[in-house]
């Protein structure tokens, strides 16, 4: 399973307000299949098989086109590791708690 961090910033808009362009893209990203996603502040995370995960970057890509906007830049970080298919962001946040947890335990 891939995880991928997706910032899309439509540039030329007239308003340095984004949020109407991120609620249409989360409606997007309600509709696509086989992935789910969270919205952070500064981006938004997808997981799933990869060419699922491309597809959905595509079209949030493309939304803001459709908006009106003439200019988009995307950033994408993608985590693809193959010797733990099922791994997530979930799953990894656990991992760095349950170590942190273990360093707080230890005695001095």
């Amino acid at each position: 399973m891939a995880i991928a961090e997706v910032t899309v910033i439509p540039i030329g808009t007239g308003t340095t307000s984004l949020s109407s362009y991120v609620a249409d893209m989360q409606k997007i990203l309600e509709r696509q299949r086989g992935i789910t996603y969270q919205l952070t502040s500064m981006s938004t995370i997808i997981e799933g098989p990869l060419n699922e995960v491309f597809t959905a970057i595509a079209a949030l890509h493309e939304a803001p086109f459709l908006s009106g906007a003439q200019r988009v830049s995307t950033s994408v970080k993608i985590d693809d590791r193959r010797d733990k298919p099922d791994a997530s962001s979930v799953q990894k946040l656990q991992s760095v708690q349950d170590k942190l947890t273990s360093l707080h335990n230890r005695p001095n």
